[in-house]
C-alpha cells in the first residue's frame, strides 16, 4: 500500500483534462500525466535510484516537476524541490546536506556544478527552458512502470529546505501522512469538486504552489490552468475560465491596479485564497469593493503545511488567518513557555499539533528536539492571539523572519554575506511594510572608519551569493546601530525608524 500515490495519482485513469496551458491552448489529460509519471519512475529505476534515496529538482515551472514528484512518490524516493532563484553556492549546500542521489536542473546550473570540479556522489540530468534535455533522452524508449513501492504514512515523502536563524537552511521532513492529510482537509474545507478549475500562477518549489494547490487538484480530480508565473495580463485572460485562484498578497494588489479587473471579469469565480504573507486589511476591503468577493486568508508554514483558514461558509475576518483546520490543534503560549493556557486576546507564541506537522529536521535531531514541546506541540516562532471565537491573528514573529512576496528570508544569512565586504564594519537587515511584497528588505550598513562602500558593488556581491528575492530593496548607511544594555542590536527601533520608507512605492 502507498496511500499518497493511490490517492493523488493512481486513481485518475481517465481522459479528463488535468492541466490547461493558456499560452498555446494545449492540455494534459490525467491518464497521459499518469503514464508520464510511470515512465519517469522506470527511468529513475534505470538510473539506480531506490526507495528513500533523495532527488532534488531545480527547473523552470512545468508539469515535468509534477511528473518527477509523482514518480518519487511511486518509488518511495524523497522529493526535494528547490527555489529556482537559488545560486550555485546555495544549491551546493542543499545537495551536500541531503546526500542527494539525482539532481535535475537547468543546463546552466549543471555546467556550474561540473566546472566546480568537486567530487560528487550524485547524478545530474538537465531539462531546458523549452522542456528538452538529457532527462528526456532515454524516456521515449522506456515503458511505464506499474510497480508501486509500499510506503507507510509516517515515511518521509519530501524535504523542504527553510532558512535558519544561523543563516544555514534546515531540511523539514514531510511525511506521506502530512501531505495527504492537508490535501484532504483543505479540499473539504474549501469545497473543491471535480468541476473546479484552479488558476495556478504560483511557483511549485514550496508548500503553497506544490503541496497545497497541486495536491488539492489531484485529490479532487479537477482541472488547473497552469501559468509559468504571475503576470497580471495572463491572469486576467484566464479568470473567466477559472473558479478558484490561490495567491499571495502581491498577486491581489497587482490585480487591483488593472482597469480590466472588474466584478464582471470574475463572474465565474467562487473563491480567492491568499497566504504565505500577511494580507493587509486595506487590500481585503478594496478587493471586496471591486469584485464582490472576500479573499479567504489562511496560515501555514513549511514545517506544518496549512494550520488555519478562514471559513468558506461563514465570517471571513480581515486581519485574521481564521480557525484551526480539522484535526489541527492551535494554542498560544507565553513567550517564556511557562503558561500554556493564555486567555483570549492575550499575545503569545503560536504552537501547533496535528497530522500536518512535519517529522523533524533532516539530520538535526537536537534542533528538532528544541522546536517541539514534550507534549508534541511544534513551536512556530510566530506571535499571535486567539479571540473569543478562536480566530487566529498573527501580530509578529519571535524568530527573526522576513516574508517578502510570499517567500521566507532570514536576515542573518544576508547580514553574513554583507559583512564579507571588507569596507563594512557590520550590518543589520530588517523587513518593513511594502505595498507590493508584504515586506520589503532593508539593509542598514555601518562602514569602517574612512571607508566608503559603493552600493552597486555591494548589490553585485549579494547577487552572486544569494537568491534574487533575498536582495535588499534599500541600502541605508548609518554611523551606528541602536543597541540595548547587553549590546544586542535593537531591530525594533530600526523598523520604527524606516517603517514608512516604502510608502508611495
Amino acid at each position: 500500500m502507498n496511500i499518497l500515490f493511490d490517492r493523488l495519482f493512481d486513481t485518475q485513469k481517465n481522459k479528463k483534462v488535468f492541466i490547461k496551458y493558456l499560452e498555446n491552448k494545449e492540455s494534459l489529460t490525467y491518464d497521459r500525466f499518469l503514464q508520464e509519471i510511470k515512465t519517469s519512475a522506470r527511468y529513475l529505476q534505470e538510473l539506480g535510484l531506490k526507495c528513500e534515496d533523495r532527488l532534488a529538482v531545480q527547473i523552470s515551472k512545468s508539469h515535468h516537476v509534477l511528473t518527477i514528484y509523482g514518480a518519487c512518490v511511486q518509488l518511495g524516493i524523497i522529493f526535494i524541490p528547490l527555489n529556482t532563484s537559488y545560486t550555485h553556492s546555495e544549491v551546493d549546500y542543499f545537495l551536500t546536506d541531503s546526500q542527494c542521489k539525482l539532481f535535475v536542473c537547468r543546463p546552466e546550473m549543471e555546467k556550474e556544478i561540473i566546472q566546480n570540479g568537486k567530487e560528487r556522489n550524485f547524478i545530474t540530468k538537465n531539462i531546458t527552458s523549452d522542456y528538452e534535455g538529457s532527462f528526456f533522452k532515454i524516456m521515449e524508449k522506456l515503458t511505464p512502470l506499474d510497480f508501486v513501492e509500499k510506503r507507510q504514512e509516517n515515511d518521509i515523502g519530501a524535504i523542504l529546505y527553510t532558512s535558519g536563524t544561523t543563516g544555514r537552511s534546515k531540511g523539514a521532513m514531510l511525511t506521506h501522512k502530512n501531505l495527504l492529510s492537508n490535501a484532504e482537509t483543505l479540499s473539504n474545507s474549501w469545497q473543491f469538486t471535480e468541476s473546479d478549475v484552479l488558476l495556478h500562477a504560483l511557483p511549485i518549489y514550496h508548500t503553497h504552489g506544490l503541496f497545497v494547490a497541486t495536491n488539492i487538484v489531484l485529490i479532487t480530480g479537477c482541472q488547473m490552468i497552469f501559468l509559468k508565473n504571475f503576470n497580471s495580463e495572463e491572469v486576467i485572460k484566464a479568470l473567466p475560465d477559472s473558479t478558484v485562484m490561490m495567491g499571495v498578497p502581491t498577486f491581489y494588489t497587482r490585480l487591483l491596479k488593472e482597469k480590466q479587473f472588474t466584478k464582471n471579469l470574475v463572474g465565474e469565480m467562487r473563491l480567492f485564497i491568499s497566504g504565505s504573507a500577511p494580507l493587509l486589511s486595506e487590500t481585503h476591503q478594496e478587493f471586496e469593493r471591486v469584485t464582490g468577493h472576500q479573499i479567504l486568508e489562511r496560515y501555514g508554514m513549511t514545517e506544518t503545511n496549512m494550520i488555519t483558514s478562514n471559513p468558506y461558509d461563514g465570517d471571513r475576518r480581515a486581519g485574521t488567518v481564521g480557525l484551526a483546520l480539522s484535526e489541527v490543534n492551535v494554542r498560544i503560549v507565553s513567550l517564556d513557555g511557562n503558561n500554556l493556557f493564555l486567555k483570549p486576546n492575550e499575545i503569545g507564541v503560536i504552537e501547533v499539533k496535528g497530522p500536518n506537522v512535519f517529522a523533524g529536521y533532516w539530520q538535526m535531531p537536537e534542533k528538532t528536539k528544541e522546536e517541539f514541546r514534550n507534549d508534541g506541540f511544534f513551536i512556530t516562532g510566530d506571535m499571535g492571539y486567539l479571540d473569543e471565537n478562536n480566530y487566529l491573528t498573527i501580530v509578529g514573529r519571535n524568530k527573526d523572519l522576513i516574508i517578502t512576496g510570499g517567500l521566507n528570508v532570514y536576515p542573518k544569512e544576508i547580514e553574513s554575506t554583507i559583512d564579507q565586504i571588507q569596507e563594512i564594519e557590520e550590518s543589520a537587515v530588517i523587513g518593513v511594510e511594502h505595498p507590493d511584497f508584504g515586506e520589503g528588505i532593508i539593509a542598514v550598513i555601518i562602514e569602517k572608519k574612512d571607508e566608503n562602500v559603493n552600493n552597486s558593488k555591494l548589490i553585485k556581491h549579494l547577487k552572486l551569493n544569494l537568491a534574487s528575492f533575498k536582495i535588499p530593496k534599500k541600502i541605508i548607511k548609518k554611523n551606528n546601530l541602536p543597541r540595548n544594555s547587553m549590546g544586542k542590536v535593537q531591530k525594533n527601533l530600526l523598523r520604527d525608524e524606516f517603517k514608512y520608507i516604502f510608502k508611495g512605492n
